[in-house]
C-alpha cells in the first residue's frame, strides 16, 4: 500500500488489525518500540512521510513546536490555526504504514515532557517518491 489514511471514526475489527504495529500496538495509540526502530531501519524499506493531527487538552508552548524541528528526524510539529490542534509530520522508513506511523506517535509517547496527553484525530502515510 503506498498510501494509507486514518480518521477518528470508529473501525471495523478487520481495519484496526491493519492498523497494528507489529508490537500490537494500534498506530494511532504509538509505539515507543517502533519509533526506536526508526533510527535503525534497513535503508531498503519504503519511506514514509507521515502526517498525524491530534489534539491536546493543553497548550504547547511555542518553543516546544520549535523544539521538535531540532529532534534530528526530520519531524515537524506545527499548530493549525484551530486552537490545541496540531500537527506532527515526519518521515520514517518502516516495512508497512502501520509501523511507520505508529513510530511518529510514538515519538509523543515517549517524550512525554512535549505533550502529556493527546488523541489522535487523522492520521496520513504516503510512501515517499
Amino acid at each position: 500500500m503506498s498510501e494509507a489514511k486514518l480518521s477518528a471514526r470508529g473501525q471495523p475489527a478487520p481495519d484496526a488489525v491493519r492498523w497494528t504495529c507489529p508490537h500490537g500496538r494500534h498506530a494511532a495509540k504509538g509505539c515507543v518500540a517502533c519509533y526506536e526502530a526508526a533510527t535503525e531501519a534497513d535503508p531498503a524499506l519504503p519511506l514514509w512521510r507521515i502526517a498525524v493531527w491530534f489534539t491536546s487538552e493543553r497548550p504547547m508552548p511555542i518553543r516546544v513546536l520549535k523544539d521538535v524541528r531540532r529532534h534530528g528526524r526530520h519531524f515537524a510539529l506545527d499548530q493549525p490555526s484551530t486552537p490545541l490542534v496540531y500537527l506532527l509530520s515526519g518521515q520514517a522508513r518502516a516495512a508497512t504504514s502501520a509501523e511507520a506511523i505508529a513510530g511518529l506517535v510514538g515519538f509523543l509517547v515517549g517524550n512525554r515532557h512535549i505533550v502529556d496527553a493527546f488523541t489522535v484525530t487523522e492520521i496520513r502515510a504516503v510512501i515517499a517518491p
